[in-house]
């Protein structure tokens, strides 16, 4: 489980199509972690397969490998040697719950329509990737955004408005995004389990 407060972003290093899998290989920023540890990778809870010493002697670098469906619902094949993503390492027992509950399961991509700047913020106006995961927004509700946890500042016919504030903006990868380009999202399972009940 996460929070979608990122704790870092990474640059990535490598990236190797192997058959039906596709491996990414970041830079570690983290410090002290293990094989086998669960990492929010642009919001995709991601089981790190292997660490290599990295040739620029900041530490190790961490490999994640991710099957077909993960491909098809996140924008991680989109991913480019030297692209920034964000990380944030899975919840301990007594930490701080800044955020809301993430789980690292994306439902869809979702497409940037629009980035406006609203006093000192920026509002991105995101498509909905299905019409039936509409019900799962509500003004003032969570969702996530790359693996960031965010406020629905609106909800429009098919899309919503989440606004960045400046530090979001400088310290995650939402900075280099445009319009047009796809994000990860995962909607709040709060929502899911409430609309779940209704059936």
């Amino acid at each position: 489980m996460f929070t979608g407060i990122i704790s870092k972003t990474a640059k990535v290093k490598n990236i190797k199509p192997q058959g039906d899998s596709f491996v990414v290989e970041i830079s570690n920023n983290l410090g002290k972690i293990k094989l086998g540890e669960s990492i929010s990778v642009n919001g995709v809870c991601s089981t790190i397969k292997k660490l290599a010493s990295s040739k620029d002697g900041a530490g190790k670098n961490i490999s994640f490998e991710y099957m077909p469906e993960t491909l098809k619902l996140s924008n991680l094949a989109f991913l480019k040697k030297g692209d920034m993503v964000n990380i944030e390492q899975s919840m301990r027992m007594g930490d701080k719950f800044d955020g809301h509950i993430v789980l690292g399961h994306i439902d869809g991509k979702g497409e940037i329509l629009d980035i406006k700047k609203e006093g000192n913020s920026q509002a991105f106006n995101i498509k909905i990737p299905a019409r039936e995961l509409k019900k799962f927004l509500v003004y003032k509700g969570s969702v996530a955004v790359e693996g960031i946890s965010l406020t629905v500042a609106k909800v429009l016919r098919d899309s919503f408005v989440v606004k960045i504030i400046p530090y979001t903006l400088k310290y995650t990868n939402l900075q280099s995004k445009k319009k047009g380009d796809k994000v990860n999202l995962e909607f709040d399972i709060l929502a899911k389990y409430a609309n779940a009940s209704k059936k």
